[in-house]
């Protein structure tokens, strides 16, 4: 294998709260992950590896390589190399979709650096995006069944589908939670979702505790964005390593702020949506501090609880099978995710 020019590494992702256990007992399979992921970058054409390399490095907590893993999960032995391929398949298609994200959003912060939009530009990156989807099939193709690969393209598709409507309702201000929760479901909890169904999948459980895998790790990606929104609003760019204020700033009405419209008096419901529209500058100092008042906050969590509930559920007939604990360790780190977030927010 030819040898491949890296980058510098910037340290390692420090788990969210909550998540310190988990990470601990995946520590030997998220290690093999790694492994394999550097070792696909001598796959990519010599020119652009260090840019995929320095994509990599964007991984963040690897939240849907983990419920590959623990879909799956036997045992805390070492992982079976089709839990391997699969969890890096999500991962590369979870990173090009990261490098779409921060072009449209025009983020200049991706786990406390350069985005690679702003580090290579917004036409380097989009296609950078679409070299790592590309890789992810390619992958996805080398399983001796095709069900792997079905199962991946239809999820691309979908989150593609998921980002595009967000994108054409950019500075809309006729965006409703209906249309709200169609997004997040296409765009963030359809990766979670097969990532389950995946794991459970390769990992030889039977078809119906895939389906009920899946079904937790979809409402699991729903209670996961509707969170991620609200710390674009309360949580510290520092510790989250990411730039706030990106849905405000790039007209997109998350729950946060659709639930802010709802509670504003018309005048100043008004002038946030010229904010949205993109007719006057946003203000994103002003706009927190009425959720403040109007107790957005609290809305907001009750969401990602009711989500989170929903997730569990799903477990529940299933609870004597290996993964269902480990899974369960997610929902619960989320829910201290949310408590810590509440803390810094005053909330």
């Amino acid at each position: 294998m030819p040898a491949v020019a890296v980058s510098a590494r910037p340290p390692p992702a420090v788990p969210a709260p909550g998540l310190g256990p988990v990470f601990d007992r995946l520590r030997p399979q998220l290690t093999e992950l790694d492994g394999f992921l550097r070792a696909q970058l001598a796959a990519f054409e010599p020119e652009i590896r260090t840019l995929a390399d320095y994509c990599l490095d964007a991984a963040g907590k690897r939240i849907r390589p983990a419920l590959v893993f623990l879909s799956g999960w036997k045992d805390a032995g070492p992982a079976a190399p089709a839990l391997v391929r699969a969890a890096a398949i999500v991962e590369l298609v979870h990173l090009a979709t990261l490098v779409h994200d921060d072009i449209m959003d025009g983020a200049d912060l991706r786990r406390g650096r350069d985005t690679a939009s702003r580090h290579y530009g917004p036409e380097t990156a989009v296609l950078l995006g679409d070299a790592l989807f590309a890789h992810a099939l390619n992958l996805a193709a080398q399983f001796p069944t095709t069900e792997v690969c079905l199962a991946v393209s239809e999820s691309t598709r979908k989150v593609c589908t998921g980002e595009i409507m967000q994108t054409l309702r950019r500075h809309a201000t006729d965006v409703t939670r209906a249309d709200y929760d169609r997004v997040i479901e296409l765009k963030t909890a359809e990766l979670f979702r097969v990532s389950c169904q995946l794991g459970a999948r390769l990992g030889g459980f039977s078809a119906e505790f895939a389906a009920a895998a899946a079904e937790f790790g979809r409402q699991l990606g729903i209670a996961y964005q509707i969170y991620d929104d609200l710390a674009d609003f309360f949580g510290d760019e520092h510790r989250i390593g990411k730039t706030l204020g990106t849905d405000l700033r790039s007209g997109k009405l998350t729950l946060p702020l659709l639930v802010l419209r709802e509670r504003l008096p018309s005048d100043e419901s008004a002038a946030l949506l010229d904010e949205i529209a993109g007719r006057r500058p946003p203000d994103l100092g002003a706009r927190l501090a009425q959720m403040r008042v109007h107790n957005v906050f609290a809305t907001v969590s009750d969401a990602v609880q009711s989500a989170l509930v929903a997730a569990e559920s799903a477990l529940t007939p299933y609870t004597a099978l290996p993964p269902v604990p480990m899974l369960r360790q997610l929902s619960d780190a989320l829910q201290i995710q949310v408590g810590s977030l509440r803390a810094s927010a005053g909330g």
